[in-house]
């Protein structure tokens, strides 16, 4: 607890900023005109102002500064560097919907950028074979939580759990500049969810999903799960569980279909659970105790001996294939799926 603790600060200054700040942005959207328009595929019936992004990132990146020791400067400038070009890559996308490819390739070069800062998976230890697997590692991830700003305070929600227990593991490790981070994403994450939480006053948008999905893939690498082919890479992937979870159920169902994975629908996890007649809220609160359960076990994980680690890993692999099989039913009983259109979109 002594050592949770000595990481407090920098968590409230993250969250005093971003409630403080998140009004104020939500002022600079509407004046700018960068709103999310209500359609067909949206839950939401008005125009929503995009940048509470700005709020959540200037919460993180002071209370960083603030707070970091100098001897993290390098990886800590690359990190937040890479998460300022995918901020104001996500707010010209906010404003003027950038193609999707223009969009994977600022993550392409915001990862490229955190490797060669030094941070990069060590997975086969054959650099001309991590550096492209961190690349992939980091744009998925951060495509992952884009893909899940679709509800209101699910994107800033699951940011927070994933961020609590990044801290809690890293903590655990010794790892100050990763408790660091995970402390301020959830402080800034926490302070615009008050503003962001069902019914939401303001969206982040791409210029807050795509730098918080950036720093927690990057969260994920620095933690120390890096032995070539370890049993406990599963950690990161448990608590991110619910972006890679959906991410992956969208794009296989819109392949599936016959259509684009960068083609928008309501066939999300969240719009499934809508669907078979959950609200908003109750959706919510599932997606986060299921996020809090994947949670739970990848930090049981990281603390058991090998054997005890491997049967838990076996019991959240085979927990989240019945939840395949869950979605797939909800997919087949209450949604009629979509009939292929031509016309593409990276909104999702």
């Amino acid at each position: 607890m002594t050592e949770i603790m000595q990481f407090v600060p920098i968590l409230i200054v993250g969250f005093a900023l971003s409630l403080g700040l998140t009004p104020v942005s939500r002022q600079i959207a509407m004046r700018l005109g960068v709103v999310d328009k209500p359609n067909h595929r949206k839950i939401h019936k008005d125009h929503k102002p995009l940048m509470g992004g700005l709020a959540i990132y200037i919460g993180l990146a002071l209370a960083l500064v603030l707070f970091s020791p100098p001897r993290h400067l390098r990886e800590l400038g690359g990190m937040l560097a890479g998460a300022t070009f995918l901020a104001l890559v996500g707010l010209i996308d906010d404003r003027y919907e950038l193609g999707a490819r223009t969009k994977y390739a600022a993550q392409i070069i915001a990862a490229l950028g955190v490797a060669a800062s030094g941070i990069y998976i060590h997975f086969t230890n054959t650099l001309w074979l991590d550096i492209p697997i961190t690349v992939f590692w980091i744009a998925s991830i951060t495509n992952a939580l884009n893909y899940l700003d679709n509800m209101d305070g699910l994107s800033a929600g699951t940011t927070a759990i994933a961020s609590f227990f990044f801290m809690v593991i890293a903590i655990s490790q010794g790892l100050i500049l990763v408790s660091l981070l995970a402390a301020a994403m959830l402080g800034s994450a926490l302070g615009f969810l008050v503003y962001n939480f069902n019914p939401a006053s303001t969206f982040m948008g791409d210029m807050g999903t795509l730098p918080l999905g950036f720093i927690l893939s990057v969260l994920a690498i620095k933690l120390q799960f890096d032995q070539p082919f370890s049993l406990f890479w599963i950690v990161p992937v448990f608590v991110l569980a619910l972006p890679v979870f959906d991410v992956n159920l969208v794009t296989f169902t819109r392949i599936f279909e016959g259509r684009s994975p960068a083609q928008a629908g309501k066939d999300h996890t969240s719009h499934r659970f809508m669907s078979a007649g959950f609200s908003q809220r109750q959706t919510l609160l599932i997606l986060y105790s299921g996020s809090g359960l994947f949670g739970i076990i990848a930090l049981l994980v990281s603390a058991a001996p090998p054997d005890i680690a491997l049967r838990l890993g076996i019991f959240g692999v085979l927990l989240m294939g019945g939840l395949v099989v869950l979605m797939v039913w909800i997919r087949q009983h209450f949604q009629q799926p979509p009939v292929a259109e031509k016309s593409l979109t990276t909104k999702n």
